[in-house]
């Protein structure tokens, strides 16, 4: 853990600083946009907006990368995103905003596959499985922080939106500052949709349902709040639960899914996560019970994309991992895009509790399809599964190969090991 920190930390600096801007935002346009007085679906094809950039960067990050290196995108990047954080409050307009999400989309997919792609070159075998894990918890850590710093400005001026991009800007400091070498870029060809389809069907289809889940708790939580009435600290606390629940079940979730059928853990997460909204829908009307039930859903689906990733390894072959993994990001992708649309579509008929609605939906969906599944095939034996890596829906593609990296690192130890002890 020391040699991550000491080869790291201003990856990992710069990364929490970039998180909290971006938690920040993110929470602050759905308030701001009651405010302004903008719709709910109005808000939903703002929100919808940032993923269809995200999707698009993450596909085209990896040719601008070649063409003009690590260094020259980061920097662009940053750039583009300071600026739209500060051209929000002086544009209140949703075609503006629209476009605007989507700029921001596309630059912090870049910014992440480029700063990915220096952990994964600064990490060893030794300790990938250590970066991988403290750079997942510094983007959770980051994006609670964030919503701690809702609080300290009127959401209606101009304040809040500065602080954001004052972080984003300093964010890049100690990364482009740090002595760390510019790392090799190289992308792996993802695998085609219908292989991905045939070789795991619960990968995929689950993959795409919870795309939704997640944009929507990402998108539409803070619209959510506005609607249902909720104060700036109520808000606040809202959303973070969405990732503290994140935080503390990602590893006694991965725990067991090294020790079980991982079918019956998505399907156990996901029932989990509708009961969560269930009881928003049947309780919202008191604070606790929806902080309750932020922290369930929260807590289920953040896990289940690893879950998801780690079941779906277990049908491959070591080396189809990393092209397995760009598609899977790519699915997810595709779900995220659609998510808060149809979550704003449902609010506008039938009011705050269509947000829980539609995660409720996506969430019971996927545990009959689990459920369904394991009556198809049989789970292949637990001593021939790989290792569950921890890895969240805010990471790029480069991330999710990473996770692949060490799972593989992980199940050749293992067999070695087994090897060793047989004779």
């Amino acid at each position: 853990m020391i040699s991550v920190l000491t080869s790291s930390w201003a990856l990992l600096l710069g990364m929490m600083l970039l998180m909290v801007g971006n938690g920040l935002q993110g929470t602050l346009l759905g308030v701001r946009g009651a405010i302004e007085g903008f719709g709910t679906f109005e808000m939903s094809v703002v929100m919808s907006a940032y993923f269809l950039g995200f999707l698009g960067g993450s596909r085209m990050t990896p040719e601008m990368i070649r063409r003009v290196g690590h260094v020259r995108v980061f920097a662009a990047l940053a750039s583009f995103i300071s600026a739209v954080l500060i051209l929000y409050p002086a544009m209140p307009n949703s075609l503006a905003w629209i476009f605007g999400r989507v700029i921001i989309g596309f630059c912090f997919s870049g910014v992440y596959v480029t700063a990915e792609s220096w952990l994964n070159n600064s990490a060893s075998n030794e300790n990938r499985g250590q970066a991988l894990s403290l750079y997942m918890i510094v983007q959770m850590v980051g994006i609670v922080s964030a919503q701690g710093l809702l609080v300290l400005a009127d959401p209606s001026g101009y304040i809040l939106f500065v602080i954001s991009s004052v972080l984003v800007s300093i964010s890049f400091a100690p990364i482009l500052l740090s002595i760390s070498p510019t790392p090799a870029f190289d992308s792996t060809k993802p695998m085609s949709l219908r292989e991905l389809l045939h070789i795991s069907p619960l990968g995929v289809i689950g993959m795409f349902l919870l795309g939704g889940v997640f944009s929507a708790q990402f998108g539409m939580a803070p619209v959510y709040g506005a609607e249902a009435g909720l104060s700036i600290g109520e808000i606040s606390a809202f959303v973070s639960a969405f990732y503290i629940g994140a935080l503390v079940v990602q590893y006694p979730l991965g725990w067991m899914s090294d020790r079980m059928d991982r079918r019956l853990l998505i399907m156990a997460a996901a029932a989990i996560g509708g009961a969560g909204a269930i009881l928003a829908m049947i309780m919202g009307g008191y604070f606790i019970a929806l902080l309750v039930a932020a922290f369930l859903i929260g807590g289920m689906s953040n896990p289940l994309y690893s879950l998801l990733i780690a079941h779906t390894n277990d049908f491959l072959e070591y080396d189809d991992m990393a092209a397995a993994s760009g598609g899977m990001v790519f699915i997810n992708g595709l779900g995220a895009i659609s998510g808060p649309i149809i979550t704003g579509w449902i609010m506008a008929l039938f009011g705050p509790p269509g947000f829980f609605l539609f995660i409720g939906i996506l969430m019971l969906i996927l545990t009959g399809y689990a459920a369904y599944r394991m009556t198809q095939r049989s789970a292949p034996s637990v001593d021939d599964t790989g290792s569950y890596a921890m890895i969240y829906p805010t990471a790029s593609h480069v991330a999710v190969e990473l996770a692949q990296e060490y799972a593989i690192e992980e199940a050749q130890a293992e067999e070695e090991l087994a090897e060793a002890e047989q004779s």
